[in-house]
């Protein structure tokens, strides 16, 4: 019984661990969400685990859910490699699981024209400083940064730092240089802070699942329990002789000795 109730256990154990896999999560190298025309970038998709099986897709104007590999970029295992760019480029990219399961998406804009935005390409974290860079393909001039269409100010190295961002900061941001043009717009998401205390995610997964399972666990465990005990008394009951077997060897006896000594009297 302690080995099958190990074995249960271990399976227990592990299928809670099973259960409670890491969402991938997708980066761009460089980190950026706009690129120029035939430049080059490279897509991931990481995992806390670092297990593979993860494929990268996108929706472009041209094409749904299309697959790395396929009509576009270089598959190398979870990555992606797009070597030479062009505007047919521009659309979400996500990583996708052979099971369904998706990643955060990330918005690439590739653009022909002369002025790019290089912004973070992922939601920054409240409180952080963010800088953004106004670039042409030649040199850094001084840009004027708008953000939803109304300008911020006017920076001459063509870089803008906001400190210690917030919810306000979050929106729509693009870039002018004079004599050269404006950029596309990005969108920059800001997110809360991660909570300072508490127990870590996969603690409180694990915790949700125990609470969950337990119940099949111990009914299992039960009906286990209750059917071994069975069995063991079915394998008593056929060894133990029955309650009237000694009483007739014992009659068997008595006639036996009277046979005899009614013999010796005649």
């Amino acid at each position: 019984m302690m080995e099958e109730t190990s074995l249960l256990l271990l399976l227990f154990v592990s299928s809670l661990l099973c259960c409670t896999t890491n969402q991938a999560r997708l980066t761009v190298s460089p980190s950026s969400s706009q690129f120029f025309e035939d430049e080059s970038f490279s897509l991931s998709c990481e995992e806390d685990d670092s297990s593979g099986g993860w494929l990268l897709r996108r929706n472009t104007t041209k094409r749904q859910m299309s697959q790395c590999g396929v009509k576009w970029g270089r598959s190398a295992g979870s990555s992606c490699n797009i070597s030479v760019t062009a505007p047919w480029d521009s659309g979400v990219y996500w990583c996708e699981s052979r099971e369904g399961a998706t990643s955060n998406s990330i918005n690439i804009t590739v653009t022909g024209g002369p002025v790019i935005l290089q912004s973070p390409v992922l939601p920054v974290m409240e409180g952080d400083d963010v800088t953004l860079h106004c670039k042409t393909k030649t040199s850094n001039l001084p840009a004027d940064f708008y953000k939803d269409g109304s300008l911020i100010r006017t920076e001459p190295a063509g870089h803008m730092t906001i400190h210690h961002v917030s919810k306000s900061d979050e929106g729509l941001y693009k870039c002018h240089i004079s004599s050269h043009g404006e950029s596309p717009p990005s969108w920059i998401t800001v997110t809360d802070p991660p909570p300072t205390s508490g127990a870590p995610p996969l603690v409180f997964r694990l915790a949700y699942r125990l609470v969950v399972f337990s119940p099949y666990f111990i009914s299992t465990l039960l009906m286990m329990s209750l059917y071994r005990h069975r069995t063991t008394g079915n394998d008593i009951s056929m060894a133990t002789p029955l309650p009237n077997q000694p009483a007739e060897g014992l009659a068997e006896e008595y006639d036996d000795i009277m046979e005899v000594t009614t013999e010796h009297h005649f």
